[in-house]
């Protein structure tokens, strides 16, 4: 896919929720974290939704069904119907229909999430490699998983049956810390056979058409915090994207990002969504943003100025993207970062 390679954020003169008809938003570390609803996120999202923004909330976690996601935000504050929810099971369920008969058999490891989406589709799920399975579907299947269902993915997989899995996110969050997610499940199969599976979640293209199809999106933004999923997917999916600081990137990894993970705006929260997004322009040698200035010195970053933190990553990011071109940026941030406490 041939594009130009984004060397700045770029700015807004319209607030973003009427810039874009659509937000296709993450959900944990940017909607909620553990469960509760991140500071600023339901007031953000009652104010785009009643200016006419289209809200669908687009998650690689295979084991919830819409309507429990659906549920949780609601609960949260945050009114939602099951169908502005998207999961990677909706989108590997459809994956494998477009490949097999309607009606087939497919071995399913996972949760109820992935059951009810392969049911949707018009697949029927089965428990072992001796019933005939024409494909086995791996997804997250929750911590009591057992050992025992990668033993009879493996048996089918080995027997040449076609793979798939809803993503392979090797870690996801929990209330206790860092869990392995369905990817870590994944290496075990892959281990174990040698084989690769074809996979629908972000930041994969199936995804993002799975969640065009359903929302009807024509001009959407992709809103999240992760830059190897959320926004590499936007990416992808050739559409824009907007990185919140509420969940896994800081500042030193996305001053680093490569072309696919370089978002089209940053901003702190999703209130971001509700106000326009400053221009990044050039300075000399550097490029200045608010009031601040920032320069790729022969080997680090150098900001100068004051003012909003926000502005002078942005004018950082512009730098260090500058100089890395299609690369990735080797430059120390650090000092730079530290003035803007980030």
């Amino acid at each position: 896919m041939s594009r130009s390679v984004r060397t700045r954020p770029e700015g807004s003169g319209q607030a973003l929720s009427e810039a874009y008809d659509t937000a296709l938003l993450d959900l944990d570390g940017v909607v909620y974290a553990g469960g509760d609803a991140i500071a600023h996120a339901v007031e953000s999202l009652a104010a785009a939704r009643e200016g006419g923004m289209h809200l669908a909330y687009v998650t690689n976690n295979a084991l919830r069904t819409p309507d429990v996601v659906a549920g949780h935000l609601t609960e949260l504050g945050i009114p939602t119907e099951a169908g502005d929810v998207i999961t990677s099971a909706q989108a590997v369920a459809r994956l494998i229909s477009e490949q097999v008969p309607q009606g087939s058999r497919v071995l399913l490891i996972g949760g109820e999430g992935l059951r009810v989406a392969l049911c949707e589709r018009g697949l029927v799920p089965v428990e072992s490699a001796d019933d005939d399975p024409v494909a086995v579907v791996q997804g997250y299947g929750g911590p009591e998983l057992p050992w025992g269902r990668f033993a009879e993915a493996c048996y089918a997989v080995a027997r040449g049956v076609p793979w798939y899995a809803s993503n392979t996110d090797l870690t996801i969050p929990s209330g206790r810390g860092i869990a392995p997610g369905n990817g870590a499940a994944v290496e075990v199969v892959r281990i174990a056979t040698g084989a690769e599976p074809q996979v629908a979640g972000k930041p994969l293209p199936p995804m993002h058409r799975e969640t065009i199809l359903r929302t009807g999106a024509r001009r959407p933004l992709v809103v999240g915090d992760r830059l190897d999923t959320d926004i590499e997917g936007a990416f992808h999916g050739e559409v824009d994207s907007l990185l919140v600081l509420t969940g896994v990137t800081d500042g030193a990894r996305l001053l680093a990002a490569p072309p696919r993970h370089r978002p089209t705006y940053v901003d702190a929260d999703l209130r971001g969504m509700l106000t326009g997004q400053p221009e990044v322009v050039g300075a000399g040698d550097g490029f200045r943003c608010g009031g601040w200035t920032a320069v790729a010195g022969s080997a680090a970053l150098e900001l100068d100025g004051d003012g909003d933190a926000l502005d002078g990553l942005r004018a950082l990011c512009a730098a260090a993207w500058t100089a890395a071109g299609d690369g990735v940026c080797e430059l120390d941030g650090g000092k730079a970062l530290a003035r803007l406490g980030l």
